[in-house]
């Protein structure tokens, strides 16, 4: 599979990857493609560990109506960037770029366990991966990093805006009844309903949907392996 080829250089400092944001800002497009047609979901994850400067990625490529697997990747690379509140696409996306090109099934929407437009720029880890790679793209997360939802029912598929600055940028979702919402945002040829949809396609089980349960579960196991992939259990439950 072809490279990706980012939009801009990777060896930025924090002031500067600001300043990216706002100029990728303007090249999201928050609406699906015409007659967007999903039978492919993926989830992107990454995983590190303390005093270890590498980046253990991966994706799962799950059948969108059996939440199967059909595909996944993985990749390490060196994490040049640090830690920085709302620039988490810019220490994660080089490790994701190299996973996506060994990815050999491509999928029609990628999942993303971070932010989309609910972030203090409008450019989270899934608005910036989706121009990356050229995908629909949604942010799903566990926690919030900007804005204040309403009140949200117990009841699963409940929903309640997630408003920042007067705009609303994202939803809080309901994917169990009677636990923690998850956040959802549009990523990039996205929108907010369309995303909250296939959140909830994605987790008929559990609070996280099973394209973020399948990565995450993929990529501890790869680092736990010392990033050798055969030793990873093809097949295994997510």
């Amino acid at each position: 599979m072809e490279s990706p080829r980012a939009p801009h250089p990777w060896n930025v400092t924090p002031t500067e990857a600001v300043a990216l944001q706002k100029r990728l800002r303007e090249q999201l497009i928050l609406e699906p493609p015409p007659g967007l047609r999903v039978t492919r979901l993926a989830g992107a994850d990454i995983s590190t560990e303390k005093g270890n400067d590498t980046g253990y990625g991966g994706m799962v490529v799950l059948d969108a109506e059996t939440l199967q697997p059909v595909a996944r990747a993985v990749a390490t690379a060196t994490l040049t960037f640090p830690y920085v509140p709302g620039l988490l696409s810019f220490r994660e996306l080089p490790v994701l770029a190299a996973v996506w090109e060994r990815l050999t099934v491509r999928p029609d929407v990628l999942v993303f366990d971070g932010q989309g437009t609910a972030h203090p720029r409008r450019v989270g880890i899934a608005c910036h991966g989706g121009l990356l790679f050229d995908i629909p793209s949604i942010g799903c997360a566990k926690s919030l990093l900007v804005g204040t939802p309403g009140k949200l029912a117990e009841r699963r598929g409940a929903t309640s805006p997630i408003t920042h600055k007067g705009e609303v940028v994202g939803m809080a979702v309901r994917t169990r009844t009677g636990v923690s919402p998850v956040y959802v945002s549009p990523g990039h040829r996205m929108d907010l309903d369309t995303a909250v949809e296939w959140v909830l396609k994605a987790s008929p089980r559990y609070r996280e949907p099973e394209t973020t349960r399948h990565a995450h579960r993929l990529v501890n196991a790869f680092r736990r392996a010392g990033g050798e992939a055969a030793e990873l259990e093809e097949g295994s439950p997510g």
